[in-house]
């Protein structure tokens, strides 16, 4: 009997991933069209996944704020697949779930909702840490603490967009979107989650988290959009990631 050789849509968007990312580099957006070119067939298959692809389905509804699920993790991971080019895995959100906002340095990264709907903001950093002596960081309430001068950054609100199944991917860049929170709306959701390169601390590619200590009150002059202050942060003790095993069909690159 013949075999099947049919080509799971994961595994596709796999191998598409890599081959957009190869060879790209920090700054090889804006007019490189050869990525531009892979990366719109790569977007195009992101648009066709769904939860039954990869055999996941939402849970029942469980509330985390309810007593009997205090300890219920708020999000878990399926790894699928990682390369020195890319990493590939579903982020699966409780009801009422957050993660974050946090960074990607020097990497760029793809977001596809597989069910649920999910709020996501994207901040960009716009310079270097503020100084513990600047007038900006004086008008702060209440007023940093000394050693926190150095962990401001002044950033923008980019997009602030609801996303669900039906919706494309949400792109971001090392430039642009590169910050960004996520909170599952009106239930649990779940997403399939690229970064290009992976994450990797010995290279500064470690994930930062932050918090809006306020907004400037102003437009940025380069962009118009809504400038705010980020303070860095350690990892929230109300957020954590567990690991859950990944059901859906196998992908080797």
């Amino acid at each position: 009997m013949p075999r099947n050789n049919k080509t799971s849509l994961i595994q596709k968007i796999a191998s598409q991933a890599y081959v957009t990312f190869t060879n790209c580099s920090t700054s090889a957006i804006g007019d490189n069209k050869a990525f531009l070119e892979q990366q719109a067939e790569l977007v195009t298959q992101l648009s066709d996944i769904r939860a039954a692809d990869l055999k996941i389905a939402p849970p029942k509804k469980v509330s985390i704020s309810s007593p009997q699920s205090s300890a219920v993790t708020p999000v878990t991971y399926m790894h699928i697949c990682e390369t020195d080019v890319f990493s590939m895995g579903a982020f699966l959100l409780k009801s009422g779930a957050s993660i974050p906002l946090h960074d990607h340095p020097g990497m760029n990264g793809m977001l596809k909702v597989l069910y649920g709907k999910v709020n996501i903001r994207c901040y960009d950093k716009l310079d270097k840490a503020v100084g513990a002596e600047s007038e900006t960081e004086r008008q702060f309430d209440p007023p940093l603490l000394p050693f926190q001068g150095d962990d401001v950054r002044r950033a923008v609100l980019r997009t602030s967009e609801q996303f669900s199944d039906q919706s494309g991917p949400c792109i971001l860049t090392p430039l642009k979107d590169n910050l960004h929170e996520i909170d599952a709306v009106e239930g649990p959701a779940a997403f399939l989650d690229i970064l290009a390169p992976p994450y990797d601390p010995d290279n500064g590619r470690d994930c930062h988290y932050y918090r809006v200590l306020q907004t400037a009150g102003k437009k940025s002059e380069q962009s118009g959009e809504d400038e705010a202050w980020l303070l860095e942060i350690p990892q929230p003790d109300d957020f954590w990631c567990a690991g859950e095993p990944y059901p859906g069909p196998e992908v080797s690159v």
